[in-house]
């Protein structure tokens, strides 16, 4: 292992040289700080300063360095320098921008600059350099799982990317429901009118890409390795079974519409003009153009009713509490067909709720009214067959009574269920009897019962397939990160991630592609994958000190630990985000990363300068997400919001990571107060690391015992869910924490 070289830089310019004594800074750094040298410049992220950093790094003169400047977020690019580990501290948006110019917040405000300057000389010093893991492999190959229209469109843009593409579809045939459509929503302007599938265009592009294999009436029956090595068994038709290795996987699996027998009330079963949207698409295609006739007797439809919602956005056992998305648009398609082939046909759509998305969702609804399409807002209660006709009863909520129309067919606009395969969801379950504790439950992966099959049948012991947020649809970051899921390098698109119809289906295909090639050339360079993209690090473990908890393989959220044979902890890092939230589980702190650890937090922690009780001056420690709390901490600096003097900020990967030993340490060095901020958590879940937050709150939610064992307030630890446009919070969060402390007094652990 190479010498650490320390040296710090403290950058002038930005005012910071004006509001702070960059020479007592420099002091500091090297008395207190233990750094080689302090060097100073008035701007240093300009090209005379980074070009006097890179010239100590090129001389050997550094190779560990702190950089005391504007924030960690700022200025990446211009202190982008590489083989050296680098520490931040924040004196621009974390002091002078959220500090008084003045002379009586002079002293405090100076104080600040001083203990960043220590935090990040502990932190620089307990920094390793990352080295590859030698799991690294490129196999510029991606699986699609599904051969409907979203996975043919997803595999033909990886072939034309560059890139090789398998598609493995479980039928005889290619296309999914959308080969099921007479015509498709217009995806271009003047969005008037509905267009031809295209299936078969797409198809036959799909079939001569010499990038692109397909099995048909195949099955992927197990799935197991990592980012740039999953190796897949395909069973065929022939009842053979194939293995290949591919770099990615994209799963497809598309949807199965709604069972529309379980909506008695609409005649579902008890007349066959009674149909769901795809049951008239049928009879469109049946008609090629012409007028569609009714399937109980051949008739000319001369009058039809669509029922939007139908079994949808409803709480009713049995129904959908969703919206599926496409639904309204597939109607005035639907109604065109009608009004295409005779004006006079009476069409008439009965709505709550009309919801047209899309660019050119409006004009296509204009383009129906154009056409004679009758719009209604109503309820409708009742499908009656009657003796050559359907009546239909609803409750027209514009002219508030209720309505009997008599039609020759109804169409249901009935929703997407996804077939998303085996769902492994956490439960309370009371503990074994040998444990059970009064009061209390333990948390247990069990599986749901659900009349399924797998789709990917993986091997990870998290459960076979991707889990599901809600309504059964795959998991997916739907803010930040729409395609992935928490099986790094496996991505979802299409409607079994969310309800949509074929134009969003086209760009959820393409994103999802893209992503699958940036995560098999990431795997081939041991990067991680979002939100740490290029992050080179990942978990190392103290095997001597494992106590074989489980809490790590339990709590990760991706699936990246599995266990050796001796039941060791064994870490995956193709599949690792670097979250940091097994370190955090981890009670004897045997976890750690090179460039983020329990010590690189953990000795900052105590690097502070910690006055006594008599100075008034309180210590508050604020650990702050990097993903959505420090990016609001810094918007407030740079809105000039002012707040306590007395708080130091640490950003952390993700709440997950940390560790309560951080907490143990803070209290024990005598902090007055604690916050932790983290992402949102929930089913409408922001973590970037989708549970981390939610495995913080859950430890932290245990602090209370200790603070009272210790004689302590609980109001001393706070957690808060902090999204990133929480700018006026934030600061208004830290004051109140400032005067929690200044109610109920200092710790009385200091010294």
């Amino acid at each position: 292992m190479a010498e650490k070289k320390l040296g710090a830089y403290i950058c002038k310019g930005c005012g910071i040289g004006e509001r702070l004594n960059t020479d007592q800074l420099a002091n500091v750094a090297t008395r207190e700080g233990k750094m080689s040298f302090a060097k100073q410049h008035d701007f240093l992220c300009n090209s005379d300063g980074v070009a006097m950093i890179q010239a100590d790094i090129d001389a050997g003169t550094v190779n560990h360095l702190v950089i005391a400047a504007c924030s960690r977020r700022a200025k990446t690019d211009a202190f982008n320098f590489a083989d050296v580990a680098i520490s931040r501290a924040n004196l621009r948006e974390g002091i002078i921008w959220v500090r008084p110019a003045t002379a009586e917040a002079q002293e405090t405000t100076q104080e600040m600059a001083e203990d960043y300057i220590r935090m990040g000389c502990a932190e620089v010093k307990f920094i390793k350099l990352p080295a590859a893991s030698n799991e690294q492999s490129l196999v510029r190959h991606v699986l699609v799982v599904g051969g409907g229209f979203t996975g043919l469109t997803a595999a033909l843009e990886i072939a034309k990317a560059g890139y090789k593409a398998t598609v493995v579809e479980k039928s005889a045939s290619l296309g999914g429901v959308a080969a099921q459509l007479y015509k498709r929503i217009p995806n271009r302007s003047p969005f008037a009118e509905s267009q031809s599938n295209g299936l078969a265009e797409l198809v036959a592009q799909v079939q001569s890409n010499n990038n692109i294999t397909l099995h048909l009436n195949s099955t992927v029956t197990q799935t197991s390795g990592a980012p740039g090595r999953f190796e897949v068994n395909i069973a065929q038709e022939s009842g053979s079974t194939i293995t290949a290795t591919f770099g990615s996987i994209i799963q497809a699996s598309g949807f199965k519409p709604y069972d529309a027998t379980q909506l008695p009330e609409f005649a579902v079963g008890k007349s066959p003009d009674v149909v769901d949207q795809l049951g008239l698409e049928a009879l469109a295609k049946q008609a090629n153009g012409g007028k569609i006739k009714r399937p109980s007797d051949g008739k000319e439809v001369q009058s039809v009713l669509f029922v939007q919602c139908a079994g949808q956005r409803s709480n009713k056992p049995g129904h959908l509490p969703y919206c599926s998305g496409h639904c309204c648009l597939t109607s005035v398609k639907q109604a065109m067909y009608f009004q295409d082939s005779d004006p006079n046909i009476d069409a008439m759509v009965v709505y709550t709720e009309l919801r047209m998305p899309g660019a050119g969702g409006e004009d296509f609804y204009r383009s129906g009214q154009n056409k004679g399409i009758t719009f209604t807002k109503g309820i409708v209660s009742e499908v009656i067959p009657n003796s050559g006709s359907l009546t239909v009863k609803f409750n027209d909520l514009i002219l508030n009574e209720e309505v009997k129309q008599e039609v020759d067919l109804v169409v249901l606009a009935t929703g997407m269920i996804p077939n998303s395969g085996v769902n492994i969801e956490e439960v309370a379950a009371p503990p074994p009897e040998e444990s059970k504790t009064e009061g209390k439950t333990a948390t247990t992966p069990v599986e749901t019962k659900v009349a399924v099959e797998s789709i990917l049948n993986l091997d990870y012991r998290q459960g076979p397939d991707i889990p599901q947020l809600v309504h059964g649809f795959t998991d997916s970051h739907f803010i930040c990160f729409p395609y992935e899921t928490r099986r790094t390098g496996i991505y979802a698109a299409g409607p079994v991630r969310r309800p949509m119809d074929m134009n969003q289906a086209a760009e959820d295909a393409a994103g999802a592609a893209l992503k699958a090639i940036q995560a098999l050339e990431n795997a081939a360079l041991g990067r991680a994958a979002h939100p740490r993209v290029g992050d080179l690090s990942f978990p190392r473990i103290r095997k001597e000190g494992c106590t074989q908890c489980k809490r790590c393989t339990v709590e990760c959220p991706f699936g990246a630990i599995n266990e050796d044979e001796q039941r060791y902890p064994l870490f995956n890092e193709a599949r690792c985000r670097r979250c940091g939230t097994c370190m955090g589980a981890c009670p004897v702190r045997v976890i750690s990363f090179e460039n983020y650890s329990v010590d690189t937090v953990g000795q900052a922690i105590k690097s502070v300068n910690m006055p006594d009780e008599f100075s008034e001056k309180p210590r508050i420690l604020l650990l702050a997400c990097e993903n959505d709390a420090y990016p609001a901490l810094d918007m407030a600096g740079m809105t000039r919001q002012e707040y306590s003097a007395f708080v130091r900020i640490i950003p952390v990967r993700c709440l997950g990571s940390v560790n309560t030993i951080w907490i143990s340490d803070a209290l024990n060095s005598g902090y007055d107060g604690i916050i932790l901020m983290g992402c949102q958590k929930g089913d409408n879940y922001q973590c970037h690391f989708v549970k981390g937050s939610e495995m913080a709150h859950y430890r932290m939610s245990k602090i209370d015992d200790t603070l009272k064992q210790l004689k302590l307030e609980t109001e001393r630890v706070k957690t808060y869910e902090i999204a990133i446009t929480d700018i006026q919070r934030v600061p208004q969060l830290i004051n109140e924490m400032a005067d929690t402390v200044a109610k109920i007094g200092m710790s009385p652990f200091k010294f």
